[in-house]
């Protein structure tokens, strides 16, 4: 009995000691989750107008939500619409001149030029009984030969006039010279052009949200004179929103762009998918010198990635996070 205890001692000792190993193996085997630290950052969007001008009304205000097509502000834009005035009067009166030129004459004038023509023709014939009356008289000795001279050359001048007046009518139908007709085409094609011209750049001076956004900042008030090109405020839409973080350069062989990874915030109820779109190509917070083993590890490289698009976006620019790889990968 004696002999016995100090066995099941040595067994007990034993398989205590086994799982003392085992305990301590898993335990080791148990890889810590990777994790770097990072904010969240916004690529923002700047909107200006490309004309300057004088502030003239402003629609919304920072920390206001807009959609899309939504009015954002507006500059003064008279000059603009007297421009957009003139060149449609300009194009009015091409086209006109290009429609007079398709046509012949007025009916008033057509109508002027057959009776005269008439009278021409009434004339003509006159002047033919006249001849004729003249030879016989001279045939019979009663005229001279200059009478019938002056009826002859009558009768002439007479035909001459019939064939004005009817080249003149047919004229009279005709639009006018093709060269005539093209220029006066190209010359309302020009105006055209001016008008839109002048309307893209009134339609300039309002400008609208292209996206859902949040409006950000606003740089100027109404009243104040802003110039070309100049941000009047700033959106940040949603999916600009993006995840910024850190990595030694140990640990960048493990990143790849479109893997996934999961960020945590104070205050988010779950972590958010996201995918890595970018990896910096140089380090950070090092100069460029022959690293050493101590200086390489101080090497670190900024990593972005952006939230799934299915997740609606709870980040704030500036806003620190907490960044870890992800064990399934998200939807694209």
């Amino acid at each position: 009995m004696n002999r016995i205890a100090p066995h099941r001692r040595f067994q007990r000792s034993r398989r205590l000691l086994c799982c003392c190993f085992l305990t301590l193996f898993s335990a080791c085997s148990e890889q810590p989750t990777q994790g770097w630290s990072g904010y969240a950052e916004g690529d923002y969007v700047y909107i200006a107008a490309p004309l300057p001008g004088r502030l003239e009304s402003i629609a919304v205000q920072a920390g206001q939500s807009v959609a899309k097509g939504a009015p954002l502000f507006s500059l003064d834009a008279e000059a603009e619409r007297a421009a957009t005035g003139e060149a449609a009067a300009r194009l009015a009166s091409a086209r006109a001149q290009a429609a007079n030129l398709d046509k012949g004459h007025r009916s008033d004038e057509v109508a002027v030029t057959q009776a005269q023509l008439a009278q021409a023709q009434a004339s003509a014939a006159f002047m033919q009984t006249e001849l004729a009356r003249q030879q016989q008289l001279l045939a019979q000795g009663f005229v001279s030969k200059s009478r019938l001279d002056d009826a002859s050359t009558a009768l002439t001048q007479a035909q001459a006039r019939v064939a004005e007046l009817s080249a003149a009518l047919r004229v009279a139908h005709l639009p006018g010279r093709t060269d005539e007709r093209t220029a006066t085409r190209a010359s309302a094609t020009a105006a055209s052009e001016v008008l839109r011209q002048s309307k893209w750049r009134e339609g300039q001076k309002q400008q609208t949200a292209a996206q859902d956004a949040l409006v950000s900042e606003v740089f100027f008030r109404a009243g104040e004179f802003v110039a070309a090109g100049q941000p009047v405020l700033a959106l940040l839409p949603p999916q600009n929103i993006k995840a910024r973080f850190f990595v030694p350069e140990s640990d960048l062989a493990k990143l790849k762009p479109g893997q996934s990874v999961l960020l945590a915030c104070d205050g988010c109820a779950a972590p958010i998918a996201a995918r890595i779109s970018r990896i910096a190509s140089q380090a950070e917070y090092t100069p460029p010198v022959i690293y050493s083993n101590a200086q390489r590890a101080k090497l670190v490289f900024m990593v972005e990635a952006r939230p799934d698009s299915a997740t609606p976006s709870v980040l704030h620019p500036g806003q620190p996070l907490d960044v870890r790889l992800s064990t399934t990968p998200t939807k694209r």
